[in-house]
């Protein structure tokens, strides 16, 4: 695992293509990928920004949200993290490392595409963690189709009740619970401003992200809460083995990248940390970007 605290050249720091071929069914599992992702299990060291914070973290099994959570925990946060029931074994590998802090660590398995799931998972986080004063909405659906005439009507619907929908429906929820100091953050994408032409239900869905997490902002300021989006560009996680590239551009990920390799999700930690923590305090209705050198319009 890379040293996160000597300085050295960050082309290097972490594996580059190719990568072996590793297709996985959807939603795809950390634990399967070659080689596997740095979501800061070891390498990630808190400072207490965080302490005694409360966070919710959709998408938390895997990838991003996972880094975020051990990243929360390590600061000092009590952390629920929101997943399918298909993801369990990574979501208990983050449990675990959250308890292993010392932390509360809250369990929720559910489908965000339900509406009334979607609401209730918000409602279960505040009564087991004891309130809520930092929302991450993560989870995301990613699955690559090669034409337009190949995106169908049910593969258009659930990507925007993932990606979309469901951020409504748990914002939405959440609102009346967060005090002032408290913070939210969306994950978007470099693909809200340069998107590809394969993914193009999922690009649709994180521009609106941005502009829907740029309207919430203007609206919570009056209530001392500020909202942030950040978009990653190419980043390891099972999101991309398990559907979102295909398999040959999966073995090629992230070289295109001025780093030539994709992002490891322990790096992108340190914004949401940021965005989290009142160090960000004057931060609100911005698009960070962490895209590997290729930058957001």
């Amino acid at each position: 695992m890379a040293d996160r605290l000597t300085m050295q050249d960050p082309r290097k720091q972490y594996p580059q293509p190719p990568f072996p071929r590793q297709p996985q069914p959807v939603p795809g599992e950390a634990a399967k990928m070659d080689p596997k992702p740095d979501h800061g299990e070891e390498s990630y060291k808190g400072s207490g920004k965080l302490t005694d914070r409360k966070a919710l973290i959709t998408g938390g099994d895997s990838g991003i949200g996972r880094a975020a959570a051990i990243a929360y925990a390590r600061e000092g946060a009590d952390v629920a993290i929101v997943y399918l029931p298909d993801e369990e074994a990574d979501a208990r590998e983050v449990i675990a490392l959250i308890e292993a802090e010392g932390r509360k660590a809250v369990a929720l398995p559910t489908d965000i595409t339900v509406e009334a799931n979607a609401r209730k998972l918000v409602a279960d986080a505040v009564a087991q963690l004891g309130g809520l004063d930092i929302l991450v909405i993560n989870a995301g659906r990613q699955q690559n189709r090669e034409d337009i005439s190949k995106v169908s009507s049910e593969d258009f619907d659930k990507t925007m009740k993932t990606n979309l929908y469901a951020m409504h429906w748990i914002a939405q929820e959440a609102v009346p619970h967060l005090p002032p100091g408290a913070s939210v953050i969306t994950t978007a994408s470099v693909q809200a401003y340069e998107p590809s032409a394969i993914l193009l239900d999922y690009a649709t869905t994180k521009a609106g992200i941005v502009a829907y997490t740029k309207a919430l902002a203007k609206q919570l300021m009056e209530k001392g809460i500020r909202a942030n989006v950040v978009a990653p560009g190419p980043f390891w996680t099972a999101l991309q083995s398990s559907g979102g590239q295909p398999p040959e551009k999966v073995m090629k990920f992230g070289a295109e990248s001025a780093y030539g390799r994709p992002g490891q999700p322990v790096e992108i930690a340190p914004v949401y940390v940021l965005l989290a923590s009142q160090e960000g305090s004057y931060i609100s209705g911005e698009v960070y970007g962490v895209t590997g050198g290729a930058g957001v319009a």
